[in-house]
């Protein structure tokens, strides 16, 4: 294992963070901190037509959310800065002056539609596209000449054009690829800008960068990437290409089969926890048999000889489960404090205010049935506002038409107790069905009915212990008003 151990991750600021992204991310940030090493946060903006504004801010800020915190970076600084490609351009330029004078790069002077040209007779020749190599071996002579005249041009790097390249992946092991399926990449762009290949592996090196963890789809790259290390004589890192996030069906992971952004499920009211500890589990695991992890907990666990080579597939139904399980092992004061912040942000209903004491007993009666803190109101609207509909199937079962004086005596039974709790309120729906010769069951669903407006939920006893005797009062005269 080199020492120290410094990894990074390197988006681009073209958008929001997508679940591929963090899970890049968060393996670096994982890794780092298990070997006691450094996680640098680098942008990669040579592509300036893509670039959206606002997305440096919201990427930094959504790394923090989950809890991925980088050592050097943006606004953090550190020994090997600026961490923003843009502000590094003389760097790269004196880069590529390097390697035109070593013979390693060349200028292309080829415009954009001959190049067009060039890549339609090879699609039509059913050949792979790919540069021709025509400006390769122009003479000193012509470049300095067309150069000095102002004709517009692109550096390019020399690819060798036979034999092959073996390199070591510590996750897929041995990987050859042949030369001659290498394009002769451009490396600077004719905005002055370098592109990828060229920046990467200058800042990998001037960063002093140990492992290089990225995704599946920059295998291909790699050997360009250890060609310009040894154009330049450099020690070269050590490299782990994750496997592809998969859909259900297989196909790669895309906006068009559902939310790719971290941002989207941090909307929907995911929990930092669950979308960590899911993410980290798209391509490794522990391991046993163990699925609930913390941040510090993944730090301790995680090795990059744990990842495999195969795709890892999206599983919501798997992500909804982490969420419930890391949701039921909050303290009721974190979901408390999270419950109100959610009530905060909703429109004003009939209530605008609920005691801590009652938004507790809410928590504790809805424990088991929300995967989400939304669904402490989603699935149990009743206990903010009074029912404005019942629902017709039950009431077509449950509501009969000695409903309405069934629960008109329980309402006197329930006067009968000055501040009925849980027992109170069983014991005088008791009474009440025993002194009309009738079953607990004739009364509990239409009562269930009358307050809550369903069928279904927690315990009836605890909803009219919660809500209290008048609002319970309130409510049942309210539905026998609408339903009789």
């Amino acid at each position: 294992m080199p020492s120290p151990v410094r990894v990074r991750f390197a988006p681009s600021p073209t958008g929001f963070l997508h679940v591929g992204g963090l899970r890049t991310a968060l393996y670096n940030y994982l890794f780092a901190k298990h070997h006691h090493g450094k996680f640098v946060l680098r942008i990669e903006d040579t592509d300036q037509s893509r670039m959206v504004e606002g997305a440096v801010e919201n990427l930094i800020e959504t790394l923090h959310w989950a809890g991925i915190d980088f050592d050097e970076g943006p606004g953090k600084g550190g020994e090997f800065g600026p961490y923003v490609q843009s502000q590094r351009l003389t760097i790269y330029h004196e880069h590529v002056k390097k390697l035109v004078q070593q013979g390693n790069a060349y200028h292309c002077f080829c415009s954009p539609q001959r190049l067009d040209e060039v890549r339609q007779r090879q699609i039509a020749m059913k050949l792979s596209p790919s540069y021709d190599r025509t400006c390769r071996d122009l003479p000193p002579s012509e470049v300095e000449r067309r150069r000095t005249a102002g004709e517009t041009s692109v550096v390019r790097m020399k690819v060798p054009l036979t034999g092959e390249m073996t390199f070591d992946d510590m996750i897929r092991g041995k990987v050859t690829i042949a030369y001659k399926v290498l394009d002769d990449q451009v490396i600077l762009k004719s905005d002055g800008f370098p592109t990828y290949h060229l920046a990467v592996v200058v800042d990998d090196h001037l960063m002093k960068i140990s492992h290089v963890i990225r995704g599946e789809e920059w295998l291909p790259s790699t050997p360009k990437h250890i060609i310009l290390y040894r154009y330049f004589g450099w020690d070269v890192p050590l490299y782990a290409h994750l496997p592809l996030l998969l859909n259900p069906d297989k196909s790669k992971l895309s906006k068009r089969q559902g939310d790719v952004a971290v941002e989207e499920y941090r909307a929907k009211g995911y929990l930092k926890e669950a979308i960590v500890n899911f993410v980290a589990f798209l391509g490794w695991n522990p391991g046993d048999e163990r699925e609930l992890f913390s941040v510090e907990q993944l730090v301790e666990a995680f090795t990059i000889e744990r990842v495999g080579k195969s795709g890892a597939v999206f599983n919501i139904e798997k992500l909804n489960w982490l969420n419930f399980q890391h949701l039921r092992m909050k303290s009721d004061n974190e979901v408390l404090q999270m419950l109100k912040d959610y009530l905060a942000q909703r429109p004003t209903k009939t209530r605008t205010s609920f005691d801590d004491k009652y938004l507790l007993g809410v928590i504790a009666a809805m424990r088991e049935r929300a995967t989400f803190v939304r669904e402490f109101v989603e699935k149990s609207p009743y206990f903010l506002e009074p029912p404005s509909e019942y629902d017709p199937s039950v009431a077509k079962k449950r509501w009969k038409q000695e409903t309405p004086a069934l629960l008109k005596s329980y309402v006197e039974a329930l006067s009968r107790y000055p501040e009925p709790g849980k027992e109170e309120f069983e014991a005088a729906l008791k009474s009440t069905a025993e002194a009309a010769k009738k079953s607990p069951g004739d009364m509990i669903h239409p009562l269930r009915l009358a307050v809550s407006g369903v069928g279904s939920g927690p315990g009836l006893y605890d909803i009219l212990t919660l809500l209290g005797k008048e609002e319970t009062i309130r409510r049942i005269m309210r539905a026998i008003e609408k339903l009789a």
